[in-house]
């Protein structure tokens, strides 16, 4: 079943709709118009404006829907920083994945001192409600200071080379970023990019290390978890607004 916490009520156009243009947009680097026009030369009519007002009410809880089923993350976890330009002002996006490179978090901040990587622990602890074995850093040494305060019984490994699960984990952002021309506030950045997060990756089963009919199969059980998750099929017909 999906979210009990969503609701439908007032929205002229079926729940099959909605929930496919929010899918549209978060898993491919298309704009709102874009969206618009795809659903266009399928016979529907749908604004660009509605399509931006449902991804912002629906995506992040979609996207938290999809991580409640997420299996239990691994004691291992893999942190890394890069840096995004919003409205022309240096910020920093702080990424956090386990050993099979499920994302745990991410969160932007205009810092990457001690302060803004404790924020970034207590924030993981918080959301994962588990305590790694072993994180997995660069050289940052903010990341050693904090973690001695908030974790100080977990081992800490730095090291510029066995990061590159954190560090691929970034792409798909960096290509969002591009097709978005930038982010124009650090709310806005945040919000999309936390259900960006959370579904995009749903979708991103590691197709190289599988056979096609394999892949097949684990995109149909993912998209079956998708229709159970925003009620396609189990909400009744919506209401006109």
């Amino acid at each position: 079943m999906g979210s009990a916490s969503l609701s439908y009520k007032g929205h002229r156009y079926p729940v099959e709709v909605i929930s496919h243009r929010v899918w549209l947009y978060f898993r491919f680097p298309l704009s709102f118009r874009e969206v618009e026009e795809l659903m266009l030369e399928r016979g529907v009519t749908v604004s660009y404006e509605s399509v931006r007002r449902w991804c912002a009410k629906f995506g992040q809880s979609y996207a938290n829907a999809l991580r409640r089923r997420q299996p239990r993350p691994g004691d291992k976890w893999r942190l890394d920083e890069v840096f995004v330009k919003i409205n022309g002002r240096l910020q920093y996006l702080w990424r956090a994945v386990d050993q099979d490179g499920n994302v745990l978090d991410i969160l932007v901040q205009d810092r990457r001192d001690k302060a803004a990587a404790r924020r970034f622990f207590g924030r993981l602890l918080k959301r994962t409600r588990t305590v790694p074995r072993v994180v997995v850093t660069d050289k940052l040494r903010s990341y050693g200071a904090a973690l001695r305060e908030v974790m100080p019984c977990v081992e800490h490994r730095q090291s510029k080379y066995l990061n590159n699960r954190a560090e691929n984990s970034h792409q798909p952002t960096r290509q969002r970023e591009r097709a978005m021309k930038g982010f124009r506030s650090v709310g806005g950045a945040q919000r999309f990019l936390s259900a960006f997060s959370g579904i995009s990756p749903h979708f991103r089963p590691r197709r190289h290390l599988m056979p096609a009919h394999d892949y097949r199969a684990q995109m149909t059980v993912r998209f079956a978890i998708w229709e159970q998750i925003t009620c396609v099929g189990v909400a009744g017909p919506a209401a006109t607004a």
